[in-house]
């Protein structure tokens, strides 16, 4: 789940590519069990390569904990910031180089993370804001 705060850049392109590049831990097991299967008979797998690979599945393993830990980390912050923001006078740049004022009246929680209900000071309801499109909190 991709989680941005305020001020952020999100590039799906980069996190697209890491992903592809990386090796989960569901793969790790169908390769090492492969490993095993079809090794020589005569000449199995050397002790200390097999606990070598034990350990590097131990990592992954621990890794892929951590990775779940800070993302809910991630999630919870995220969550805080935009309750945070609700009834206080932003700006936000949108997409021609200008910027809007408004009040956030709104915080809607989706699976791609908080977005804001933003009221203009020209009385238009702007939905759907990201975090990352905030670049000014007025107190």
């Amino acid at each position: 789940m991709p989680v941005d705060a305020i001020g952020s850049i999100l590039n799906p392109a980069s996190a697209t590519a890491t992903r592809q590049n990386t090796i989960d831990q569901e793969d790790f097991i169908k390769l090492f069990l492969s490993q095993l299967q079809f090794q020589d008979p005569l000449e199995p797998v050397d002790n200390r390569e097999f606990l070598a690979q034990l350990a590097q599945f131990s990592n992954l393993e621990q890794t892929r904990q951590t990775s779940q830990n800070t993302e809910g980390l991630l999630v919870m912050n995220s969550s805080s910031q935009a309750l945070n923001l609700l009834n206080k006078t932003v700006s936000l740049a949108n997409g021609s180089g200008t910027t809007d004022t408004g009040t956030v009246i709104a915080v809607q929680f989706t699976t791609s993370g908080p977005e804001l209900s933003i009221q203009t000071t020209s009385g238009q309801v702007l939905t759907n804001v990201r975090l990352s499109q905030i670049s000014l909190v007025k107190q």
